[in-house]
């Protein structure tokens, strides 16, 4: 066992505060605040893009890229982790190319291979450059998945690399980094990687399946997608890899950010409140009413923040609006992504004026207000490998109505009449009439105000802070050494 704390690198393609499209930035923003105040030298790299100022120059170095030889100029900022000593700063680190970064979106380009790549040649010689050595490089998503293996190339030529441990976190396997063959030249790697055991994939490159066999240790964002996606069902098309690493695959479910989301103090509510103290919750529901021209109803107000794509279940959700807005209750939903489902979710409001509120588009306030007046937060997802919504609504005391899968099944325990424990309303087959199945226990027991409020009070006092997951983490990180030969683990 290591006698101080580690060194650990975190490398994300998006890191809140700084750039965001989903929750991998409120993983790779929070988990580093929650091992820096455990007692480790955590750093943070991700790409400079165009939105993120604020910050200083440290160096730059060349890398070739392919053909080309770019420049990687390294600028640093820091986020503060809060702990019972005060704060503590966690320096990040950006990568940063004119050519490659300075866009407004952070993904979604012709030259998406070319600008990884760069990103991915780029993240050990920063470390060089900067002067840390870690103990453990973190990677997170296809973005950065060819990392574990230039580790491994440059360790034959500088052997104190050797001692370097990766990990390598799924948090949606769905997205996999694939590009044309001539991505390996990029990266200034040679055909013999091209092969179904190597990184080709169905004739492509994947930067995922790279991450998949290189690294020394692989996890996902919770137990249960950890079992799923060794499926053909959610495997995508990766599940044989999967299994053959099983025993290097581990499941730890994210957390959330208590200090960011806690309704005692959060800025963005209408007003705060508390486990013990609810009344704050009925006047934000009021409030929201308002905002969003509902009536202004004692009816439960059934809220749904979340990315308009075909994973969070909104085709069986459409099937089943016509009878869920048949009940006495109203809908709030918040989000974008599909073109589809956002016409198909704003044609609602004019069907049912005062009932149905639809905003598209990003908007964090109106979010956290969500969460804080809704009643019950819909979750019908396809899979969800760990999912933050649940999390953050019961935090907020807003029941999920969500599908038992990924890491919603690990988070969110269903209602049982019998004993009164329960912090949500779960169904099992992707199927519409299953949804309203449990919408409707739902809707039963919320009739029941003293069983309502306790199940709401079971709900907030869950803990799902970062501070056990990071524990977690760490052990897997000592999992990963132990095969460097750096520490030994009992069998």
């Amino acid at each position: 066992m290591l006698d101080t704390g580690l060194k650990i690198l975190v490398v994300a393609s998006e890191v809140a505060p700084f750039a965001k499209t989903g929750g991998l930035a409120d993983v790779a923003g929070s988990l580093p605040k929650a091992l820096a105040v455990q007692g480790n030298d955590v750093r943070v790299v991700l790409p400079r893009y165009r939105p993120i100022g604020d910050y200083t120059t440290v160096t730059d170095f060349p890398v070739e890229v392919g053909p080309r030889k770019e420049t990687c100029i390294v600028r640093r900022s820091h986020i503060e982790a809060k702990w019972f000593h005060g704060t503590k700063e966690v320096p990040v680190y950006f990568v940063d190319n004119y050519h490659y970064f300075d866009r407004e979106r952070l993904y979604g380009y012709e030259d998406d291979a070319e600008r990884f790549a760069f990103f991915n040649l780029s993240v050990l010689p920063l470390c060089e450059e900067i002067g840390f050595r870690p103990d453990i490089v973190h990677l997170n998503d296809w973005q950065s998945g060819f990392i574990p293996l230039l580790l491994r190339i440059r360790a034959r030529h500088n052997p104190a690399w050797n001692e370097t441990a990766s990990v390598f976190t799924i948090h949606n396997l769905q997205y996999q980094g694939r590009f044309p063959r001539h991505a390996l030249g990029l990266l200034g790697l040679g055909d013999e990687y091209f092969t179904p055991g190597g990184v080709e994939f169905y004739g492509d490159v994947s930067f995922m399946k790279a991450g998949l066999l290189f690294a020394d240790v692989i996890n996902t964002v919770s137990e249960t997608y950890a079992k799923e996606i060794q499926t053909p069902e959610f495997g995508e098309g990766l599940d044989g890899v999967l299994r053959k690493r099983s025993g290097d695959l581990y499941g730890i479910v994210n957390g959330i950010n208590y200090h960011e989301y806690d309704p005692s103090s959060d800025p963005r509510v209408f007003k705060t409140y508390n486990s013990n103290d609810m009344s704050g919750k009925a006047e934000n529901k009021i409030a929201l009413q308002r905002e969003l021209g509902l009536t202004l109803s004692h009816e439960p107000l059934v809220g749904m923040v979340s990315r308009l794509v075909d994973q969070k279940g909104l085709d069986i959700l459409l099937d089943a609006m016509p009878e869920i807005l048949s009940k006495p209750l109203q809908f709030v939903l918040l989000g974008s992504g599909d073109e589809r489902y956002e016409k198909a979710f704003r044609s609602l409001t004019s069907a049912y004026p005062g009932k149905v509120s639809v905003t598209t588009g990003f908007n964090g306030i109106l979010a956290q207000r969500i969460y804080a007046g809704s009643d019950m937060f819909l979750m019908p997802s396809r899979f969800e490998p760990c999912g933050l919504g649940q999390l953050i609504a019961m935090r907020y005391g807003s029941i999920p109505v969500a599908r038992r899968t990924g890491g919603i099944a690990d988070t969110v325990s269903d209602y049982d009449v019998s004993t009164g424990t329960g912090t949500g309303f779960l169904f099992d087959d992707y199927k519409a009439e299953d949804l309203v199945a449990a919408l409707d226990r739902a809707l039963e027991r919320y009739a029941d105000r003293e069983t309502w409020i306790h199940i709401v009070k079971q709900a907030m006092e869950s803990d799902f802070s970062w501070n056990k997951s990071a524990a977690m983490y760490t052990e897997v990180y000592m999992e990963a050494l132990s095969r460097r030969g750096r520490i030994e683990r009992p069998a």
